[in-house]
């Protein structure tokens, strides 16, 4: 399910403590033992770097304002009336040596937690955020993936091999989208590649959920929330990592070795309460349109959306991760909101399946068998992929609860716009239109209807927040 993105700025006690609370609720400790730490500074200090070298591609790297754990580069140029893009990944292989201190928790971590207030990382800093990193004007280890697209978008030949790369600069979103709007060449083809995978993902029947940064800034006693919508380069930057992943599965399916992220249609009764719910909120949805469609056509700057954005995350449940069996059939093994088969490719700093897809990749796409490491490696980690995925759900719901909680509890009493989800007997669960909160509201409204809440309880040690009807409370 794709997450919300929160930032506090300078918590309150009460709220940094409920933060707090949340993580050692699910034992989340961003310390590392020290075997870890001993072999990630051995490796700082003298990194293993590949023999090939593709230091001479101009590459830049594309992250939000502050990013330390650089895990992609990327560079664009024209062929012929296509293009060429090369996409550079961190090199994780290199320092996680199999069964080493950084291997074995890697693999009890999962994947990098992220919380409002900062996040649990998957691998000591001094790697992550520094050695194998691909910082501007750092030779860095990377595997590199070689696109040619022909003038439509579509990838016509892959290529993958380990080598060195050094990033030119490291752009923020804004940056970058400033330098595309005054005319920067590459980031224009960048543009012009992303607008093309857009428009091939509405012809496959995909679907993207691109919800907007929520920015918490303290005032005092109370808390304003901001949202910062997300800039086309952003979009067009996605566009890059959906395409190495499927090209990922691509590879994978046709060896019949590797693991995908799969996920399945929405059940129709899914596609019916979201109908219902979009329907109350005042945002027509046509019986003949895609849901992905759809989506894509809303104005992000309405209020209104970002609550049918949130709603429709419930439209994207029931991912996971599958070990390929031999003789897989693409068909069985497609990731529906994407509309194609799939695999996480592009994080390996801060997701551990990436480094096993990379390595399957990189030996198919070189005609050489998977490392014994890599190949032996995938049993068990579906298992560990969704135990850490159940937690880093759990750790979002809980903290953006809380994060709710901060900012609304000087409105009790105020009365909100609201659509009911769910009703279940200890009371429904509502959507509000602006804030776009889930809560529990006493209501005897039915799933689908719209109504005035009043919010009567968010306390925040307790880290409850409720609503009740205000029809029915006069």
């Amino acid at each position: 399910m794709p997450a919300r993105h929160q930032r506090v700025t300078a918590p309150s006690d009460d709220l940094a403590a409920a933060l707090e609370a949340i993580r050692d609720e699910l034992s989340l400790d961003a310390a590392f033992p020290p075997a870890a730490i001993a072999e990630a500074e051995a490796f700082a200090a003298d990194p293993r770097l590949p023999d090939a070298d593709r230091t001479g591609i101009p590459f830049i790297t594309i992250d939000p304002e502050g990013s330390t754990d650089l895990d992609q580069a990327l560079h664009l140029e024209r062929d012929g009336d296509g293009f060429l893009v090369h996409y550079a990944i961190a090199d994780v292989a290199a320092f996680a040596l199999p069964g080493g201190a950084i291997d074995l928790e890697a693999r009890r971590r999962g994947q990098t937690m992220y919380a409002p207030d900062g996040r649990v990382p998957l691998h000591p800093a001094v790697v992550s955020e520094g050695a194998a990193s691909l910082h501007a004007g750092e030779v860095r280890g990377a595997y590199v993936w070689s696109f040619r697209l022909d003038a439509s978008g579509r990838a016509l030949r892959v290529g993958l091999e380990r080598a060195r790369v050094r990033s030119r600069a490291q752009r923020s979103y804004a940056e970058a989208q400033r330098l595309l709007d005054g005319g920067d060449a590459m980031l224009g083809l960048l543009r012009e590649v992303g607008e093309l995978r857009i428009a091939l993902e509405a012809e496959r029947g995909g679907a993207s959920l691109d919800m907007p940064e929520e920015e918490i800034e303290r005032d005092g006693d109370e808390y304003r929330l901001t949202r910062r919508e997300l800039l086309p380069v952003e979009r067009w930057n996605a566009q890059l990592s959906l395409m190495t992943g499927m090209e990922a599965a691509t590879l994978m399916l046709g060896a019949g070795a590797g693991i995908l992220r799969t996920m399945p249609p929405p059940p129709e009764r899914d596609v019916r309460a979201f109908r219902a719910e979009v329907a109350a909120i005042g945002e027509p949805w046509r019986e003949d349109e895609h849901y992905g469609d759809f989506l894509r056509r809303l104005d992000r700057s309405e209020p209104s959306t970002l609550a049918i954005l949130q709603a429709a995350r419930r439209l994207f449940r029931g991912a996971a991760y599958r070990v390929i069996t031999e003789g897989a059939d693409a068909s069985d093994w497609v990731q529906a909101a994407i509309g194609a088969p799939y695999a996480h490719a592009t994080a390996p700093l801060r997701r551990l399946v990436d480094r096993y897809v990379l390595a399957h990749c990189e030996a198919i796409a070189n005609g050489r068998e998977v490392p014994p490491w890599a190949a032996e490696g995938l049993e068990g980690l579906p298992e560990i992929m969704q135990e850490s995925s159940r937690i880093a759900g759990t750790l979002e719901r809980a903290s953006v609860d809380a994060v709710e909680i901060a900012v609304l509890r000087h409105r009790v009493g105020e009365e909100f716009d609201a659509v009911v989800v769910e009703s279940r007997k200890e009371g429904a669960t509502i959507q509000l239109i602006d804030p776009p909160t889930e809560a529990m509201c006493d209501t005897a409204a039915s799933p689908g209807e719209r109504i005035r809440a009043r919010l009567v309880e968010a306390d925040l040690a307790e880290r409850s927040l409720r609503f009740a009807d205000a029809a029915l409370t006069g």
